[in-house]
């Protein structure tokens, strides 16, 4: 199946995303509105992205000493995408949405990601926004959120800092209360927030200045220093600010002056490379007249809660990581397929050997380049499964009943840290599988696999590394609320199991998946028999590669389940990932079980 056919059996066959009508919010919607939203992103993507995505490769951000300059297509691409109304398409209709279910927002998107990652589609924007939308004033709602979701203004995450990196403990950007603002317990009098000014360094920006809309709205994470002057160590003293990059007034309307936001420098990647990633600098000296020095800020929420609101947006930005991921690994899919289909090279082996007087074979006739395209389908349709699901299961958590509600929070809570890693990793896997069957020409700009690769390799990091993801997952996840949301989970894939035994084509399947679930909670709970956390979490990697895995075979066994009672047929993705796959768990598990601290304990010397 193409890309199209496999988001609407997805979408329509499998997650029955049109059941979602019957419910107050999306009543206006059918089948025949959500097929629109996707022929209008998927032609956009088609004309708009995929046609330059080599372009901005090549033609990277340029900074001349006043302004970020990125390609017209850049532009062209970013208006077409903001006149479609994505940027707000699951907000209400009182903000200019269409009210999508986010699971039909998500699939829209894809087209965008598969056809240029690099362009990007606003998934900041759209997350700064919606973050607002929960923690800001109502006065920030208006002046902030309505214009960046009406695409007349971007969004930003500022979290890194040079010297920090992922260790949000250590930022050291501060916040000083303005002269004349209103603090205390009359915080929210003031008409944009409590206003502090910032002085700071912010790394690994993205999007973090350009001239696609006429300002950009940091969201930034720092530290109110203490009575003493001092900043408090750890994360309770973060809060978070708007930061605009223009000043605007409390009609959202642009003063004419900057902000003290400076760009230090642009970033230039191994991949993404149409994408401005930026250093930037706030409080460099310049002030407001009359004013104190540093970057005008926003409160956003109370102080000392900013992880609390920045988290927020945490859940969607890490299903829209992983759908990029998974996107970029599909695009390689497609195209190595295309090249199995078409190029000629060796000959079928016989009895007698071979013949060489016999024409050439196209290497999808060797078996070895069909298991590759088998492994590149399985971990990519797979993963988009995956993300599909996670994001019904928000709509879920924002429109289903009390108890169903409560049931998508705990899967999503476990599911988040294998949505963002482990497209990520496998789907990163099938683009190095992509270049395998290119051969030679995989490496060269000739073909498109090379810059998926690269693209793709940045997933790794976005959002959370592996480490700390896995780290969240075996640390926090699997044990939180006494083991709730791991205990759900196991019932959600025991109830796969049970409806795949129906079938005897999937009885080997199901008996295979729940030999995974048991190995990995053996492994959970051995990991922590010893209570000590440096143990349990010494090989939290191989356990979240184990647990990934354990996950995307549920998934396949669930489509099984669903294609073998409606088609009476079974995939053979299917099959790939249970024969080739989900074996490779046990060695992961091994480690964990017996808490092996071979890394952990490795001296420095010893390297």
């Amino acid at each position: 199946m193409g890309l199209r056919s496999t988001i609407d059996f997805l979408l329509y066959d499998w997650l029955d995303v049109e059941s979602l009508n019957k419910r107050e919010r999306f009543t206006d919607h059918s089948r025949e509105t959500f097929d629109a939203v996707l022929d209008t992103c998927e032609r956009i993507a088609r004309e708009k992205y995929a046609p330059f995505n080599r372009l901005v490769d090549t033609q990277e951000p340029q900074f001349d000493g006043e302004k970020v300059i990125l390609p017209q297509a850049t532009h062209d691409a970013h208006a077409a995408y903001v006149a479609s109304g994505m940027l707000s398409a699951a907000q209400d209709y009182s903000r200019d949405g269409m009210q999508l279910p986010y699971a039909v927002e998500a699939a829209a998107n894809a087209f965008f990601a598969c056809a240029s990652v690099s362009i990007g589609s606003n998934m900041l924007t759209a997350g700064n926004a919606g973050l607002l939308l929960v923690h800001g004033t109502q006065k920030q709602k208006e002046v902030f959120a309505d214009n960046e979701f009406s695409g007349r203004w971007a969004g930003t995450m500022c979290l890194s800092e040079p010297q920090a990196g992922s260790s949000l403990s250590d930022i050291t950007t501060r916040a000083t209360p303005d002269i004349g603002s209103t603090l205390g317990d009359d915080w929210q009098n003031d008409v944009l927030g409590p206003r502090y000014r910032l002085k700071g360094n912010k790394m690994w920006i993205s999007s973090g200045d350009h001239e696609l809309t006429e300002n950009i709205i940091h969201l930034v994470l720092a530290k109110i220093p203490d009575p003493s002057g001092k900043l408090v160590a750890g994360t309770r003293g973060i809060s978070l600010f708007i930061v605009p990059k223009k000043i605007v007034n409390v009609q959202g309307e642009l003063t004419g002056e900057r902000n003290d936001v400076a760009l230090a420098g642009l970033n230039h990647k191994l991949g993404w490379r149409g994408t401005t990633n930026t250093l930037l600098n706030f409080g460099e000296g310049k002030c407001r007249p009359g004013g104190q020095a540093g970057a005008v800020g926003y409160l956003v929420g109370k102080p000392g809660e900013g992880l609390r609101c920045m988290f927020h947006m945490m859940n969607k930005a890490r299903i829209g990581v992983g759908t990029a991921a998974t996107m970029l690994g599909l695009a390689g899919y497609y195209a190595s397929l295309d090249y199995a289909k078409n190029r000629p090279q060796g000959r079928v082996l016989g009895a007698s050997g071979k013949d060489a007087s016999q024409p050439q074979v196209r290497i999808i006739e060797h078996a070895d380049v069909k298991r590759m395209l088998l492994a590149q389908k399985s971990y990519c349709e797979g993963a988009l499964a995956l993300e599909l699901y996670c994001a019904r299961m928000v709509d879920e958590e924002m429109t289903g009943d009390a108890a169903a509600a409560e049931e998508a929070r705990l899967i999503l809570e476990v599911l988040m840290p294998i949505a963002k890693s482990w497209p990520s990793e496998w789907c990163l896997e099938a683009n190095s599988l992509a270049i395998q069957i290119h051969g030679g020409y995989g490496y060269t700009r000739d073909f498109p696999v090379e810059q998926y690769w690269r693209d793709n390799r940045l997933n790794m990091i976005h959002e959370g590394t592996h480490g700390i993801q896995a780290a969240d997952l075996l640390g926090r996840k699997v044990l939180m609320e006494g083991g709730k949301a791991w205990q759900l989970l196991m019932q959600k894939i025991a109830t796969t199991s049970k409806r795949a035994a129906q079938h005897a084509e999937l009885v080997g399947y199901a008996s295979d998946l729940d030999k995974a679930v048991t190995a990995v909670d053996g492994a959970t709970k051995a990991a922590w028999s010893t209570a000590n956390p440096n143990e349990a979490l010494a090989n939290a990697v191989p356990y979240m590669q184990a647990f990934g895995h354990m996950v995307i075979a549920w998934m396949w066994l669930d489509i099984a389940a669903n294609i073998i009672a409606t088609k009476a047929t079974n995939t053979p993705a299917t099959a790939y990932f249970y024969h080739y796959e989900l074996p490779k768990i046990t060695a992961w598990l091994n480690v964990v079980k017996s808490r092996d601290l071979t890394c952990a304990n490795m001296a420095e010397d010893d390297f």
